[in-house]
């Protein structure tokens, strides 16, 4: 039986939790905090997100693997799974990084890296809508229109399905929402000339390349539209 009598303590034990990718110990964790009392908001600020923001510092660094911050990135996103209903009961907020529409495009069903990408944006508390795979053009343009993303986030491995990636910032571009959204692709297939000859606003090589460029892109759009405030509170 877990001893802890302190708020600090048990934030102490989620990082560690975190670090040493135990889910089952993290949600148990997550659990005991709330019955504890601890602010649901400081347990996603100071326990998850500040572990998996060294563990993703770490990878950047070349100090770990790509393994390592998948396990991080689903642990974290199992003790989400028990914050939310906590957060919609109490009607909290959480800083949200703001939100990003994603998909692997039509003509490609690989899933695995969009899934690992996905995975880590939510960690780093970014509303994710993961469109899945063999997204046509017009799927993407729609979940923009409805849900207004900052980012629109689309994978390509195979370099047959490469021109999908340009088709979708034209189509973008055609219904007038081009200079509303930014762009980032990612995949095998692609590279940076790629991107830049496409017009896209972001090339990731990884899943941590991806989270820096999107946190990039997310406050370039806030600077360039001053009515729109990415970083503030917003229900997720």
């Amino acid at each position: 039986m877990m001893k802890m009598d302190s708020k600090e303590e048990i934030i102490r034990l989620l990082r560690k939790a975190v670090k040493e990718y135990d889910y089952e110990k993290c949600v148990e964790l997550t659990k005991k905090a709330i019955e504890m009392g601890v602010n649901p908001i400081e347990i996603v600020e100071e326990g998850l997100t500040k572990e998996l923001q060294a563990i993703g510092d770490a990878f950047g660094r070349g100090d770990l693997f790509i393994t390592d911050l998948v396990g991080a990135a689903s642990t974290v996103e199992g003790a989400m799974k028990v914050l939310q209903p906590v957060f919609e009961k109490n009607k909290e907020k959480i800083r949200s990084s703001g939100k990003v529409v994603i998909g692997t495009v039509e003509g490609d069903v690989h899933d695995i890296g969009k899934k690992i990408v996905a995975s880590v944006l939510r960690a780093n508390s970014f509303e994710v809508l993961d469109l899945g795979v063999d997204v046509p053009i017009p799927a993407f343009v729609e979940k923009v229109k409805e849900v207004k993303p900052e980012v629109v986030g689309a994978s390509a491995l195979l370099t047959t399905t490469l021109l999908k990636q340009r088709e979708l910032i034209e189509a973008l571009r055609k219904v007038g929402l081009r200079d509303k959204v930014k762009v980032i692709i990612g995949g095998a297939a692609c590279s940076e000339e790629w991107a830049k000859k496409i017009g896209a606003d972001a090339y990731g090589v990884d899943a941590m390349d991806a989270i820096v460029k999107v946190k990039s892109l997310v406050k370039e759009l806030t600077e360039q539209s001053p009515m729109l405030n990415a970083s503030s509170p917003r229900k997720i």
